[in-house]
């Protein structure tokens, strides 16, 4: 072979070399009116609180009209989706036969649609499955069955034309690494949890590789956000903070459907607060608080009575926020009030309240109530603080003195839950204080208000721990002035199927640990690290 030959073989041969190397990753086509479902684990249930991957979406996709929906729940696998109001747990045919330890009898009642109805329902073109954490937690000897799991699950998917045109475009989301946070927190370093989790995060890449799936691993990148970043990522090691969900939103953006300019960048605030407000209303949608009457053992004989409007009306107002997200791109502000107001009614619900049979619904206030109360002897019942003096101290549910001697009070007017139509709750944890000493309270502080449901909490040194279900958050005073300015979702997956059931009575022992509790028909399903 001649020197200019070789030459000419050689630079073909590298050229084609780099050619296959920058041939582009497998990206999911995306269209105008594109309806996007997000289902598994925690890791995708959280996108939620943070609106940061739908905002990424609007603001590089503008014109598309996208529709997005998130049903991840703590603790889904691709088979075992467990719901309070669904009989069984199982998302498909033939699901059971993947669990062993989760398949026991759980006695769930109700007629909530299943995860395919769900999708069916969404008209879903692009199913987006995050998964491979919680499953981690059964090691190497699971790894080979939580792949057949997930090839099932997406054997399965590939069979259904939720849009009712043709299979869904499948994508597989990996697990993040874990972050080592263990010099500041009781938690492991994540080595051996890495370990796991790397096998994992290739036995998704293989099955979406059999199948021609678009995969995105996460795993790899976060541990490369982790090295390069002076902050911490996560608030434990494995849930993902906001800076770190700004990274998995761009990320997931470009390996989910490829590179793109953020078109409508100048609207970025407007976008996230439209997404924010459609998110909320979504959520009490899929994951309705007291879902028990909704779709549960306690839907008859008063359910048929509301429910099945008040579930119309919340969808109306769902689809009015998307319009809403899809003005926001253009710089639009869309006006709620209006749009809601061509809503459904709602009917007016007769009480099934029988003063005959429980008592007389008359309320007496202050000093007027004692007169009615006897106590054992030795025992002494005094008036601290009323409704009349304190109107925030509607429906008291918990309370708990400081170490300061002040009366803290969490209130739920908003109590069973929010009623479509109606503002936004502004239930409170407020603080009650006696500041001259006549054994009356003359001083309230409201420590937080927006709160929905708070049917537990607890004061400690760093903050007070609240429930707000579906999480457990940490509300902190920073500056001291009695007032929460930061707010953190420490564990998220608790059920509130029914409000007054949800995690409540919270109490600490001498190690710090907090124990509440939670009713028993309820399915809470926790990712810890």
């Amino acid at each position: 072979m001649t020197y200019s030959k070789f030459l000419r073989s050689s630079l073909y041969l590298l050229f084609v070399l780099f050619a296959f190397s920058c041939t582009p990753d497998k990206t999911l086509e995306l269209q105008k009116d594109a309806s996007i479902a997000l289902v598994g684990n925690n890791l995708g249930s959280r996108m939620m609180e943070f609106g940061l991957f739908e905002t990424e979406m609007h603001l590089r996709y503008p014109d598309s009209t996208l529709f997005i929906r998130n049903l991840c729940d703590p603790g889904d696998t691709p088979g075992f989706r467990p719901r309070s109001a669904s009989k069984d747990p199982w998302a498909f045919p033939g699901a059971e036969e993947f669990q062993d330890e989760y398949a026991t009898y759980s006695d769930s009642q109700g007629f909530l649609e299943k995860p395919d109805q769900w999708l069916t329902r969404l008209k879903a073109d692009i199913v987006v499955g995050f998964f491979g954490f919680n499953e981690s937690f059964q090691g190497k000897d699971k790894l080979q069955n939580f792949k057949d799991e997930l090839e099932a699950w997406v054997i399965h998917s590939k069979a259904q034309q939720y849009n009712g045109k043709s299979a869904p475009q499948l994508a597989l989301v990996s697990p993040i690494a874990f972050e080592d946070l263990s010099a500041v927190k009781d938690v492991p370093d994540g080595k051996k949890e890495n370990e796991i989790l790397k096998l994992y995060t290739e036995a998704m890449a293989e099955v979406a590789k059999k199948h021609e799936l678009v995969f995105v691993n996460v795993f790899e990148p976060s541990q490369k956000w982790y090295a390069g970043s002076e902050e911490p990522l996560t608030i434990d090691g494995t849930q993902l903070n906001e800076a770190g969900y700004a990274k998995l939103a761009e990320l997931l953006a470009e390996k989910l459907f490829g590179k793109s300019e953020r078109k409508a960048e100048a609207n970025r605030e407007l976008i996230h607060q439209a997404v924010m407000e459609k998110n909320w209303l979504w959520h009490n949608d899929y994951k309705i608080p007291n879902g028990v009457h909704v779709y549960g053992r306690r839907y008859d004989p008063f359910g048929p009575d509301n429910y099945p409007f008040e579930i119309e009306k919340i969808r109306q107002m769902t689809a009015i926020r998307d319009t809403a997200i899809w003005e926001a791109n253009l710089g639009k502000v869309k006006d709620l009030t209006a749009a809601d107001a061509k809503t459904r009614s709602l009917p007016e619900v007769k009480t099934n309240y029988n003063p005959q049979a429980n008592g007389s619904l008359e309320y007496k206030y202050g000093e007027e109530a004692l007169k009615t109360i006897t106590v054992p002897e030795g025992y002494k019942l005094e008036l601290f603080a009323s409704e009349k003096e304190f109107p925030d101290l509607a429906n008291p549910v918990q309370l708990s003195f400081d170490n300061k001697g002040r009366l803290w009070v969490a209130t739920m007017p908003s109590y069973p839950h929010y009623k479509p139509g109606d503002p936004r709750p502004s239930d409170k944890l407020i603080i009650l204080e006696d500041t001259d000493g006549d054994g009356k309270a003359d001083k309230q502080t409201t420590f937080a208000d927006n709160l929905h449901i708070p049917v537990g909490f607890e004061i400690a040194a760093e903050g007070v721990y609240v429930s707000q279900s579906p999480n457990l958050i940490l509300l902190e005073d920073t500056n001291g002035d009695d007032k929460a300015d930061k707010k953190t979702i420490l564990l998220s997956g608790f059920d509130d199927h029914d409000t007054h059931h949800a995690i409540s009575a919270f109490t600490t022992d001498e190690s710090g640990a907090i124990y509440m509790a939670e009713g028993v028909f309820l399915h809470t399903n926790v990712e810890t690290s």
